[in-house]
């Protein structure tokens, strides 16, 4: 079987004890064919000395104008076959995470740009279950998180994050892989990550600028037709009170559940 060679880019800056926690989940992993990029922005709290060393780590020190652009930076370094970003206090699900991803992709017949899995909500205590199958609705609804997505190194030296978008450059070079690129993503599944919740793209002001970002990244890529059929049907199923429930701690689990038991019957 092909073995894969994998690229985990870490993007930290001043992250303290958890940017060695989620570096530890990766050199657990095991599944060894994989290099580590920490890319910091010039931390000033000592977490990058705390590093363990070991000749998997590579860092990169040097200023940035934001996650996109560091995670831009992060590519530049990359030598692997697929590439991975693990934000701070994100980790591996398990410890077979690479092992299984590896095991996919080299058996997988489409040989796919993109391949992705879920995540576990930390925050909600939930498994969140990402689409099976992309098309033009998954697309305008969201798509998976950037941490359950491996990326051919190709296709992100090929097109890297536009840092214009602060909170959904991840989103656009989705959909730019998807509608421009010739991509189509290959679903996975499995759990890539135990993603902590309440980070950066989730406060308050973020998410009103999220919206805004995803609303002129769709323009570029769907006709009015498409967006106006799409708004109308996320209405009509009330879209809105699911994400209350979605991220309620209490109602998550049980919400996600039935989410993922409509997934598989709509991947069958």
């Amino acid at each position: 079987m092909k073995t894969i060679r994998f690229s985990i880019i870490v993007v930290c800056l001043n992250a303290g004890d958890k940017l060695n926690k989620t570096v530890d989940s990766i050199l657990t992993q095991t599944y060894q064919n994989a290099e580590i990029i920490v890319k910091d922005g010039m931390s000033a709290d000592g977490s990058v000395e705390k590093l363990p060393d070991d000749p998997r780590i590579r860092i990169l020190r040097q200023k940035d104008t934001g996650i996109y652009d560091a995670m831009n930076q992060g590519i530049g370094m990359a030598e692997g076959d697929y590439l991975l970003f693990l934000n701070c206090g994100d980790y591996f699900y398990d410890h077979k995470v690479l092992e299984k991803v590896n095991a996919w992709i080299a058996t997988d017949k489409y040989a796919s740009e993109i391949y992705y899995g879920d995540i576990f909500n930390r925050l909600n205590g939930a498994r969140i279950a990402s689409n099976p199958v992309i098309n033009d609705f998954a697309c305008y609804r969201n798509v998976p998180c950037h941490q359950a997505c491996f990326y051919s190194g190709e296709l992100m030296k090929k097109r890297q994050y536009r840092p214009e978008y602060r909170v959904r450059a991840d989103y656009e070079h989705f959909l730019w892989s998807y509608f421009q690129g010739g991509v189509q993503p290959v679903y996975m599944d499995l759990c890539v990550c135990s993603y902590e919740g309440g980070g950066y793209s989730e406060t308050e002001e973020n998410r009103k600028r999220s919206e805004r970002e995803r609303r002129e990244i769709m323009d570029q890529y769907m006709t009015k037709a498409q967006i106006g059929k799409y708004d109308l049907l996320m209405k009509l199923s009330m879209a809105s009170l699911r994400t209350k429930i979605a991220e309620n701690p209490r109602l998550s689990g049980a919400y996600n559940k039935l989410k993922e038991m409509v997934y598989r019957g709509k991947k069958k």
